[in-house]
């Protein structure tokens, strides 16, 4: 069982242990932009439940992150480079969160050089409210192929966006 809950549905190999960036589809970025995934994917590495689905896949795994005709392409392997699985989701579903989550977040950041708090407060509320948003969809579109908890999909969410931030 992880170390934070004795009553986690997860084992404690079920984890990511590696998440790489494919170049050749997500290509390279800003220093600002490169910076951000950095940060999600170490954020996510951190802390996270991560399970494929079907007998003897209990992890831990790696991730290798491409982009394929308009899909966010889940590589995972064992930890010593074996191919495991490869999850294809359309990024189709996202478009619209991922857009109103960039939009309320040029809000947030704008408000907080001359709005009131609680002007920024329900800014935040909102932002906070589709990033749950992303997140829950993300759970739903994993679903029978990876079980991960909210907490690693609202991360997992926060790398999607990053590598659609344009800086």
């Amino acid at each position: 069982m992880t170390e934070t809950d004795d009553d986690s549905p997860f084992p404690d190999t079920a984890r990511l242990l590696a998440v790489t960036l494919d170049e050749a589809s997500l290509g390279r970025d800003s220093v600002e932009v490169e910076h951000e995934r950095e940060v999600a994917i170490f954020d996510l590495l951190e802390k996270n439940n991560f399970l494929l689905e079907g007998d003897g896949l209990d992890g831990p795994y790696t991730l290798h992150l491409s982009l394929a005709d308009n899909r966010l392409v889940f590589a995972i392997s064992d930890e010593d480079g074996n191919a495991l699985q490869q999850i294809m989701l359309s990024l189709s579903p996202f478009r619209r969160i991922v857009k109103d989550y960039f939009l309320i977040c040029d809000s947030y950041y704008a408000a907080i050089k001359t709005q009131p708090a609680s002007k920024i407060e329900a800014i935040d509320m909102g932002r906070r409210g589709l990033h749950d948003e992303g997140s829950q969809l993300l759970l739903e579109r994993l679903k029978g192929k990876v079980t991960v908890d909210i907490a690693t999909a609202r991360r997992l969410f926060t790398l999607l966006c990053a590598l659609h931030w344009k800086g």
